[in-house]
């Protein structure tokens, strides 16, 4: 495989390119569907987590992009959704309107004279199975990270990154409703300002954010608080993604005074590593096992804007082990400063939970 030209010393630059191109346009896609989503476009996947058009639509455009804008590279995608639901004898109609929206948002765009097949749409779809793993390269992809959040009218992120040698080198966050400036409360901007965020970093490169519809990229870089008192911190929305009693009593322990900031979607990871906020938890329950789509993308941006993620032990996230996380329970993210003290805190109130 010819490696691709280095651009101001990122060895990954036609890829980070690439998936900032996919990212872009699959947001477009969930944009438009969030706008006017109605009851028929949310599907219950058996675990009864909703799935929308849009979840289909983005992992479409995501894998369609990459292929088309890396021709050269294997192909290797490891994502959330399959075809299988949309198989079924009662999904035509749907797989119908995946087919439309995909096709609609292709011409909109304008950078690929091509239509798809509903066939087409479900070979790009099952594109994203494979299981990943610590040799070659593969893309990570969460269509649309935050579903439920996407239906309420609230945060989500398309959430891409890429594996090599069974490290994360390289993410992408698109946050079509995280304004671009800071959402800091002691930071505030005005209602008038941009809202959709593309956040993104490779390794060595520091991390970056620009406005989801294009601009100048600005760098961004992780609170330096290094009190707990003064530190606010993010968890999940949905209070069945994580343990809040344990998370407030870990912030009762850090003596942390602000309520947390409650987020769908690794926008947290995003708002993170740009300051918004000092320290992200999940505490998730028991039997829950972390897939490496919800974080991969997120951990590498926060990592290069100078901040730091690891399970409840302190070891750093492992994203070679295929579809999932092999850690402990818990993630923490948070600055250089804050990270002995968040931990410490974590491991005592797990000790006293048992």
């Amino acid at each position: 495989m010819s490696q691709a030209p280095e651009v101001a010393g990122n060895p990954y630059a036609a890829e980070l390119a690439a998936a900032k191109k996919a990212v872009a346009l699959a947001a477009r896609l969930c944009q438009r569907v969030q706008r006017g989503i109605l009851q028929s476009d949310i599907q219950s996947k058996a675990d009864r987590t909703p799935v929308t058009v849009a979840d289909y639509g983005s992992q479409v455009l995501v894998c369609l992009v990459l292929k088309k804008e890396l021709p050269a590279h294997s192909f290797s995608i490891v994502a959330e959704e399959d075809s299988k639901d949309l198989r079924e004898d009662g999904a035509q109609e749907i797989l119908e309107h995946i087919t439309t929206l995909v096709n609609e948002t292709i011409v909109n765009d304008g950078s690929y004279n091509m239509s798809l097949s509903k066939e087409d749409v479900l070979a790009a779809i099952d594109g994203g199975k494979s299981e990943g793993g610590p040799s070659g390269r593969h893309w990570i992809l969460d269509p649309i990270d935050g579903t439920k959040g996407f239906i309420r009218g609230d945060q989500y992120a398309v959430a891409l990154g890429l594996l090599d040698e069974g490290k994360v080198v390289l993410g992408v966050l698109g946050c079509p409703n995280l304004p671009l400036k800071s959402t800091n409360k002691n930071n505030c901007s005005s209602s008038g300002d941009q809202i959709g965020s593309l956040f993104f970093a490779t390794i060595g490169c520091g991390a970056q954010v620009e406005a989801l519809e294009g601009s100048e990229p600005e760098k961004i870089s992780v609170c330096s608080i290094d009190n707990p008192v003064d530190a606010s911190f993010f968890e999940s929305f949905e209070a069945s993604h994580s343990k809040r009693d344990l998370t407030s009593s870990i912030a009762e322990k850090l003596g942390v005074q602000a309520p947390p900031v409650r987020m769908d979607s690794q926008a947290k990871y995003g708002a993170l590593a740009r300051g918004d906020g000092a320290i992200f938890l999940r505490i998730p329950h028991k039997s829950y096992i972390e897939t490496v789509w919800d974080h991969a993308a997120g951990s590498i941006v926060v990592t290069e804007a100078g901040g730091m993620v690891k399970d409840a032990s302190g070891n750093d996230l492992d994203f070679s082990k295929g579809r999932h996380l092999d850690r402990e329970r818990g993630i923490i993210a948070t600055n250089k400063h804050l990270m002995p003290l968040v931990l410490k805190a974590v491991q005592e109130a797990m000790k006293e939970e048992q």
